[in-house]
């Protein structure tokens, strides 16, 4: 039986359903990452090289202190990763990854009185069994399960949610030449497709989110056109993950070169994904975003 926990963050009360037995996370899971109010999921990047905040949270008390902020602004999920998926990276391996992110996971649980939920951004089995190990709720790949297929079974054995994102190729060359006749659907048809392999490998319906991949492998227009009709993503069912954060493309429509300067265009693009019906936002600008999120959903009840 799915159960409801009510947390308490910095912009009211959100409801997150899923199960929070402490000693066996593994055992019971989540089934749903469904709320009543759109979720805000933080990015915590503990890499030397991600494109916006690259090497500032790589130590575990510059990354510990990061979480603290984000959990009083509001986070309701704290994204980890330890691989920087930007365009023009190298892969890293799970070992390595492993090193940075498990440490953090462990000292979230056992230094912090909270009960926030993790999320393990990692396309590897092997890194997502470890942070689930350490304590992580949920897996975030970018790769929909296409690099290592082990993540799916390892999701459904584990009975954890699992968010699977578009993207094509791998981040070190996904942006050479990226094209798409009908970006929307082809989005579409290919979430379908990793839909799909997660259920025929166990994992439940309701423990699948999707994610249209904004910025991977996607020109400019392609970004656009998605925003423009998040709502057929909504229509899908699945609980929908917008990662607008900071964005490249948002720049080059703002003329803006510096990602830490598009805190307000990602929380315009957050405003609209609630109107849209997007449920989930990650982002590395917590508070902007959450204010955002929570003025746009009391005007969609409304309606």
């Amino acid at each position: 039986m799915i159960k409801q926990l009510n947390r308490r963050t910095g912009s009211g009360s959100h409801t997150i359903l899923g199960d929070r037995h402490a000693s066996s996370r593994l055992a019971c899971g989540i089934h749903a990452i469904l709320g009543d109010k759109p979720l805000i999921m933080g990015i915590l990047n503990v890499t030397p090289d991600s494109f916006s905040d690259g090497g500032k949270f790589s130590g575990l008390n510059e990354a510990i202190q990061q979480v603290e902020l984000m959990l009083s602004e509001g986070v309701d999920i704290i994204d980890i990763g330890g691989e920087s998926t930007r365009p023009g990276s190298d892969s890293v391996a799970a070992g390595e990854q492993i090193r940075r992110v498990v440490p953090v996971i462990e000292a979230i649980r056992q230094q912090l009185n909270s009960d926030v939920l993790i999320s393990i951004d990692t396309t590897l089995s092997e890194v997502a069994k470890a942070a689930l190990d350490a304590g992580a709720d949920i897996i975030n790949d970018v790769s929909g399960g296409r690099e290592d297929a082990a993540i799916l079974t390892l999701a459904a054995q584990a009975g954890v949610p699992i968010i699977l994102m578009h993207s094509q190729g791998m981040p070190k060359t996904m942006q050479d030449n990226p094209h798409y006749e009908n970006v929307v659907q082809e989005v579409l048809d290919a979430l379908n497709v990793s839909i799909e392999a997660a259920l025929k490998a166990g994992v439940k319906k309701e423990a699948i989110a999707i994610d249209p991949g904004i910025g991977f492998a996607k020109r400019k227009q392609d970004n656009i056109d998605l925003l423009a009709h998040l709502d057929k993503l909504v229509s899908t069912g699945f609980p929908v993950l917008l990662g607008t954060s900071r964005k490249r493309f948002m720049g080059t429509i703002c003329d803006v070169t510096e990602p830490s300067e598009l805190v307000t265009a990602t929380a315009v693009t957050t405003a609209l994904g609630v109107m849209a019906g997007v449920q989930m936002f990650r982002v590395h600008d917590v508070k902007e975003n959450r204010q955002a999120a929570d003025v746009a959903w009391a005007i969609k009840q409304s309606r």
